[in-house]
């Protein structure tokens, strides 16, 4: 029997995706002056109004408003609309405590482990075969759509846009669980007042649908949904309020993963919500990468203050090719450094920028260390 899968993004105009370029722009300005900044910035955005919050704790003072402005300039909104105000204070010193000196540190002074982590929560990875960038083609083809929508606006080949905008994409699998088709495709576009609405449909269809959808072209049935609430005039944080971190879903794996809580933007890597995603990522890619399986999810936990997870499995759903999901769990244990400092290490996240994660998602660009597949004979040969 067929199944339907959906998945959806949204454009950096739109006002919880801005709020995640401002609080990641945050971050980037802190850890570019003093890499050890510990930073967690949550941005609100609404009619007239742009209010950050957090804790900083950093050997250099971000003008915060001078970031904030602009933002709103690149992205596309007029920064003489919004009064600005900021609300920071430094990180708890017994989160930086538990941070700079983690339990096993604190329990076996013979044990060394630079950072514990910074938080506790759960965090997963996923990867399939579907697709070159190992991630479910639905997911693939609405980031695409929204990533077109924002290019052609700023291009000026679409000069009637304006930054706001959102995409979905249903596919419909066959009975093996493949991509069989394109079954609905939802674009809601942010526009000029004064563009009729045929000639924008025609623009949109003609710019940002059949370039965007080329991995998966549509037939006679697909139904194409373009800003079916009618007009799209009044968009971004005038007319619905936008917050960090609540484009998680759109950020990774829409439904075909389970999602752990935590949110990604505004927060340096010692946070686990953040680190422990881009390593889950990591290794559900590279373990499909290797051929051992051609779907993964893995699942890391972290207790605040400690610095090894307290929890890792591997789930291949049944498609595993060498052994059972347990002993790729040992394999990953074994063979890879989980401690945050060791995330950071090998991605080198104190010298990252990522506000361009918040503007893009965070995964499928082969240009972020997380998407490596560099470890996919190492694995093979472990397991083989």
């Amino acid at each position: 029997m067929n199944q339907f899968y959906t998945a959806e993004s949204v454009t950096e105009g739109h006002p919880d995706k801005l709020c995640d370029v401002i609080a990641d722009s945050v971050l980037d300005d802190c850890l570019s002056h003093d890499p050890f900044s510990r930073v967690a910035c949550e941005v609100m955005a609404t009619r007239g109004q742009i209010i950050a919050a957090g804790e900083i704790t950093s050997r250099h003072k971000p003008d915060i408003p001078k970031l904030v402005r602009r933002v709103l300039t690149e992205v596309g909104y007029d920064p003489g609309s919004y009064e600005i105000q900021c609300f920071f204070h430094g990180q708890s010193p017994d989160i930086a405590d538990g941070v700079n000196h983690p339990l096993e540190e604190r329990q076996d002074h013979t044990v060394s482990h630079s950072l514990g982590a910074g938080d506790q929560g759960v965090m997963v990875g996923y990867a399939c075969n579907e697709t070159r960038q190992l991630l479910p083609l639905p997911v693939v083809l609405a980031r695409r759509l929204t990533n077109c929508l924002t290019a052609v606006r700023k291009s000026g080949l679409l000069p009637a846009l304006q930054p706001d905008g959102k995409a979905q994409v249903t596919v419909e699998y066959d009975e093996n669980g493949n991509p069989a088709r394109l079954d609905t495709v939802v674009l809601s576009a942010q526009h000029d007042p004064d563009i009729p609405q045929d000639e924008l449909f025609w623009q949109l269809t003609d710019k940002v649908l059949f370039p965007a959808l080329k991995l998966l072209p549509p037939d006679e049935d697909t139904k194409f949904l373009l800003n079916p609430a009618g007009r799209f005039v009044l968009g971004g944080p005038d007319a619905d309020t936008g917050l960090t971190g609540r484009k998680l879903a759109a950020d990774s794996y829409g439904v075909f993963a389970p999602h752990g809580g935590g949110a990604l933007s505004g927060k340096d890597p010692t946070k686990a919500d953040r680190s422990g995603a881009y390593l889950a990522r990591y290794l559900a890619k590279n373990l499909v990468a290797a051929g051992l399986c051609t779907r993964c999810q893995v699942t890391l936990a972290y207790a605040i203050g400690k610095a090894e997870p307290v929890m890792l499995s591997v789930d291949t759903f049944g498609t595993g090719t060498a052994c059972a999901d347990d002993a790729l769990s040992d394999v990953l244990r074994h063979l890879f450094d989980l401690t945050p400092s060791g995330i950071i290490s090998r991605f080198r996240l104190l010298q990252f920028q990522y506000a361009k994660t918040a503007r893009q998602g965070p995964f499928g660009n082969p240009s972020y260390p997380w998407e490596r597949t560099d470890q996919a004979s190492r694995l093979r040969d472990a397991i083989l």
